[in-house]
This record gives C-alpha cells, sequence and structure tokens, in this order.
C-alpha cells in the first residue's frame, strides 16, 4: 500500500531504521490503538401487548396456564 509505503520511509528517515524496524513499528503501534468505543443504544419497538410483562414471573405463570 502506498500510505504505508510512505510511512516506512518517513520512519526511515526520521528515525534512521533499517525497513524491517519501521514496518515492525508500524504494526506495534497499529496493535496498541484502541477500537472507539461506541455507547450501546437499546431499541424498542411497540409490540402491543395485551398483557403486563412487567412482572416477568406472573408473565410467565400466566403464558403457562
Amino acid at each position: 500500500q502506498p500510505d504505508v509505503a510512505a510511512e516506512v520511509e518517513r520512519l526511515r528517515r526520521e528515525q534512521g531504521l533499517g525497513p524491517s524496524e519501521a514496518l515492525n513499528q508500524l504494526a506495534r503501534r497499529g496493535m496498541v490503538k484502541r477500537p472507539v468505543e461506541r455507547s450501546f443504544v437499546q431499541k424498542t419497538h411497540d409490540v402491543a401487548l395485551l398483557m403486563d410483562i412487567s412482572n416477568v414471573h406472573d408473565a410467565l405463570e400466566i403464558a403457562e396456564s
């Protein structure tokens, strides 16, 4: 990839590294990066239930009878 090659060359010039050293440094840098945390958003839908399910135990009792 041209962008990787350019970064390898930049590191070689600036830090006096060999090609393998520069590539390893880039790989290590990539492994350390943390993924961007995304906040969880619960999606809800109106399902128009015919019974109250706010108490799960009671709802299961009714559903089983």
